[in-house]
């Protein structure tokens, strides 16, 4: 793959999904190819946060804004600099991924999908991560659907991760702005 240079790659692509479900190696794979920043969520959660899920605790939603409202500053950041970034964020609620918008312009966001036998394999073989993998079962319960009027694309997390790479470059790394609209 030939990788995009920033003035090429203006859009904002939302990693999304439970945890486990590969949102870190496929986003910075993606943003490395395209040539935009990378995001990575989990670095922007304050130490209270990250001490919570490591005890096994979800986060609740007084936990998540603050988190959410950075990110989104992220963002932000990026569309007015008129460069394009992929971030890594679980956006498990609709309120969550409009928080998100909110800094983003237009954001499509890619929902890393699959069967939780595949997810929770990969959460017991994933090592020095603050997330217990006892959260698996409660980020299942609290995810919501994305809706028609959101713009999405859904990967399947059985795919290797090269291969779904592969396919979002092709279909975000050309005329972005028709594959925004069309996604």
């Amino acid at each position: 793959m030939i990788a995009l240079t920033e003035k090429e790659f203006k859009g904002i692509l939302i990693i999304m999904g439970v945890c486990g479900c590969g949102k870190s190696r496929v986003g910075g794979d993606l943003a490395a190819k395209l040539g935009v920043r990378f995001i990575e969520g989990d670095d922007f959660h304050p130490a209270a946060n990250r001490a919570k899920m490591a005890a096994g605790q979800p986060l609740d939603d007084e936990d998540r804004w603050p988190w959410l409202d950075r990110l989104a500053g992220e963002l932000a950041s990026a569309v007015e600099a008129g460069q394009g970034a992929v971030l890594a964020c679980s956006s498990l609620k609709r309120r969550y991924r409009d928080r998100l918008r909110s800094g983003a312009g237009q954001a499509v966001f890619v929902h890393l999908d699959g069967a939780r036998a595949v997810i929770a394999e990969r959460l017991g073989s994933r090592q020095g991560h603050f997330m217990a993998p006892s959260l698996l079962d409660s980020q299942l319960a609290a995810l919501e659907p994305l809706q028609a009027d959101e713009a999405h694309v859904i990967v399947r997390v059985e795919d290797p991760v090269e291969i779904a790479v592969a396919g979002l470059v092709a279909r975000f790394g050309g005329d972005n702005e028709a594959a925004i609209k069309t996604a």
